[in-house]
């Protein structure tokens, strides 16, 4: 944690830049959306300001509630929202932040050195939003609160009582009249609150569910930070580095945190933080610790011999098997980018490639062996990619990937407007013929798979782009793939895989996925990527026949009808093509599970553990989860 600034935190801190009016004629401009993530923007955002309090030393505990009405209470131990009159505004402190836009301690006056989140609107845009809000604020010896409706002050700022303790305490209800739904997500606010705990180490931040049948509370205090985020993303993987080189830079207007560690698998996976917020797109923090990587690894695998003095390490090569995870705190970050999530102030990149530079050289001279090791990898990973390159030469050459080149087995549909257009990746041929003759010619296209597709966890790329059916999927998708990957080619908004209902169709599921994680991550960021859900029993009384796609599902039909026909499918080639259409491909009965990605850390972890070289691991998961549906589209 930083240390605590000197400059006081009271009501001289506070300054207005505008007004409020807007947020509720035009909710999407300050939180992004008025649906599920606009919705939990809020809770975000309230975290952000006792994140900043922890920032500046003075904050060490965050409580998060989602109490049993659905409200969100959230609570903090730092100095409390200041609670005297500014004299311009003749209103508190307290009023001003709650009311009016950008007002804070953030711009200027003083209050603090370094602030997160990304558009400094925070609790006035929650007040805003919200069709009851009470702020409590815990300071000098007095519990003071204050009532909101719609962002309209409904009392004045009251002492209720008196407390040894400081802080502040808001609860909320979202505006129905504003949201889609106002119903919180545990797991969505978890997942951030985690990362926050990772990011800001020593914070302890707690969240807990009321609801009824929801019950369930998690902690998170990480000692070491980014340093045990590396360890845990790293954690079913065989590392090359035994412990995770760490170092950590703190100057008067900016911190610099870097972690990594090598394993041995083949793809990268690199976190980067501005400021708390995780900078999707990148920026010049990413671009300095690339190049200062790339550097340290030449000139030091030309120092111990590895490499010859005209042979070069490319990026690509040095980061093959890297965990790492930047994270960068600076006074006043500039963001840009299609999503502000890219940072922009050229003084970063400079600086971490200095630190990174200097740090990373001292590890290798006083760990040769590591050092060897690790370059020797960076190497290997250059003959395969050179390996690669004339795979993708050759492959060109034949025209292979060509958009007008579509694979044999594809049926396509005659639908020309990919918004318009699905793909079914089928197991098998039989299933694919049935699934061929059933489908709306229009706007479903059905392309077989043969087999268990090539798990690309453990595969490097030439190998990989010589798997048919991988070749299959790249053809049809006509997108590319890696660093080639252009969304704007795709041919089919969605990519619905359907296998058999059982242990080897879980599998290629598995693979297919895996495939599009590593080689196609955009249509899985993007929501194009579903699985299909067929039937597990077909269930017949007399004329009426019914389906049934979970054991639960034909539990309750058996107790409703008694004595029933039972069939059993143990895979799609046992339906016929009207049977497969109506219960599985068919828009208006169909259910869908949408693929999704919530946070890049949790999906890495799975991936690796389903796909990496712990098989009791692997079975345990899927034991534990096999019936698990995140979301269902019908």
């Amino acid at each position: 944690m930083s240390e605590k600034i000197n400059q006081a935190y009271d009501q001289d801190t506070i300054q207005v830049l505008e007004g409020l009016e807007p947020v509720r004629k035009r909710p999407g401009m300050y939180i992004g959306s008025t649906d599920e993530r606009g919705l939990h923007h809020l809770v975000t955002e309230i975290v952000d300001n006792s994140i900043d309090e922890a920032l500046a030393g003075f904050c060490t505990h965050i409580e998060v509630t989602i109490q049993k009405d659905n409200s969100v209470k959230v609570r903090d131990n730092g100095r409390g929202i200041p609670t005297g009159i500014i004299p311009k505004e003749n209103k508190s402190a307290v009023e001003v932040v709650m009311t009016k836009l950008h007002a804070g301690g953030k711009f200027g006056g003083g209050g603090y050195r370094i602030s997160g989140g990304l558009h400094g609107v925070g609790l006035s845009v929650v007040s805003a939003l919200s069709r009851y809000l009470e702020i409590t604020v815990y300071q000098n010896g007095f519990i003071h609160r204050q009532l909101y409706k719609r962002g309209k002050p409904q009392t004045e700022l009251e002492i209720i009582g008196q407390t040894n303790e400081t802080g502040t305490q808001i609860v909320f209800f979202p505006d129905d009249e504003i949201f889609e739904t106002t119903e919180f997500d545990f797991e969505k606010i978890k997942t951030r609150l985690k990362e926050l705990a990772y990011l800001n180490k020593g914070l302890k931040i707690s969240i807990s569910d009321e609801r009824e049948s929801r019950q369930q509370e998690r902690t998170y205090q990480f000692e070491g930070g980014i340093l045990h985020f590396v360890e845990n993303l790293n954690k079913n993987k065989e590392t090359l580095i035994p412990q995770v080189f760490y170092f950590e830079i703190i100057k008067e207007d900016k911190e610099i945190e870097v972690a990594l560690q090598y394993n041995n698998g083949f793809s990268e996976s690199i976190h980067a933080y501005a400021n708390n917020i995780f900078t999707e797109e990148g920026g010049t923090h990413l671009d300095g610790f690339k190049a200062a990587l790339t550097k340290v690894f030449n000139d030091y695998g030309q120092k111990l011999k590895i490499l010859k003095e005209t042979e070069r390490l490319s990026g690509e090569d040095v980061r093959e098997g890297l965990t790492a995870v930047i994270s960068v705190k600076l006074t006043d970050p500039q963001f840009e980018g299609q999503t502000k999530t890219k940072l922009g102030n050229s003084e970063m990149r400079t600086e971490v490639n200095k630190a990174l530079t200097e740090k990373l050289g001292e590890f290798f001279e006083e760990n040769p062996k590591i050092a060897r090791e690790i370059i020797a990898k960076a190497d290997n990973a250059k003959k395969a990619r050179e390996a690669a390159r004339a795979t993708r030469e050759l492959i060109r050459r034949k025209g292979v990937f060509e958009t007008s080149t579509l694979p044999g087995k594809l049926s396509d549909c005659t639908e020309r407007d990919p918004k318009n257009c699905e793909i079914y990746l089928v197991e098998g041929d039989s299933a694919g013929g049935t699934a061929r003759m059933g489908r709306d010619r229009r706007f479903q296209a059905i392309l077989p798979l043969r087999g268990k597709i090539l798990n690309v966890e453990k595969a490097r790329l030439n190998r990989a782009l010589d798997n048919e059916e991988i070749k299959s999927m790249i053809q049809a998708f006509g997108c590319g793939y890696m660093d080639e990957f252009d969304i704007t080619k795709l041919r089919y908004d969605r990519i619905i895989c359907m296998t058999d209902a059982d242990v080897d169709g879980s599998h290629i599921r598995i693979l297919l996925l895996t495939f599009f994680y590593r080689f196609m991550k955009p249509l899985i960021e993007n929501g194009h990527v579903y699985i299909a859900r067929p039937p597990l029993y077909k269930v017949t009384k007399g004329k009426k026949e019914m389906y049934c796609y979970s054991d639960e599902e034909l539990k309750a039909i058996q107790e409703e009808y008694g004595k029933v026909e039972l069939q059993r499918y143990k895979g799609l080639g046992e339906m016929n093509a009207e049977q497969l259409y109506e219960t599985t491909m068919n828009p208006e009965k169909r259910a869908l599970i949408r693929v999704k990605m919530e946070d890049a850390e949790e999906a890495e972890e799975i991936f690796t553990l389903l796909m990496g070289e712990q098989p009791e691991l692997r079975r345990q998961f899927i034991e534990e989860n096999a019936t698990l549906v995140k979301e269902l589209d019908i």
